[in-house]
């Protein structure tokens, strides 16, 4: 097996709802929901990461805090291990600039989206914890 790519994702949260993202059809799992971010490129924290990520594919500026979960998920096609970390708008509203729908929905909402399956991993950590469920 290779090397688990390494990619930071965000509980972007506002009034208690967290933003998810529809991944574009075309990319490996299509149409899944996702936290927002991606790839940890080489010299990066994970908070860069993110940062940065946001700024790309949503044309938000935000300030990404702690680590609040974080699992390696191995996929058919890749491995990945996948940090999530607290993350808040200090600039902008997002946009569609890479997926194909955003949504602001509650943790319970969530659980009822299509999610990417490491997503729905670190959802039901972050709800457990908060004893959300």
């Amino acid at each position: 097996m290779n090397k688990a790519l390494s990619v930071a994702a965000g509980a972007v949260e506002r009034d208690g709802k967290l933003l998810l993202c529809r991944r574009p059809m075309h990319k490996a799992r299509g149409g899944q929901w996702e936290f927002p971010g991606g790839k940890i490129e080489a010299g990066e924290s994970p908070q860069q990461a993110l940062e940065r990520e946001l700024r790309e594919e949503l044309g938000i500026e935000i300030r990404a805090g702690k680590a609040l979960a974080e699992i390696t998920h191995v996929y058919p096609d890749i491995s990945i291990r996948l940090t999530l970390l607290s993350a808040r708008i200090v600039a902008g509203e997002p946009q569609l600039l890479e997926h194909t729908q955003l949504r602001w929905v509650s943790p319970r909402e969530a659980g009822a989206l299509d999610l990417c399956p490491a997503d729905r991993t670190l959802l039901n950590q972050i709800m457990e914890e908060r004893h959300d469920v």
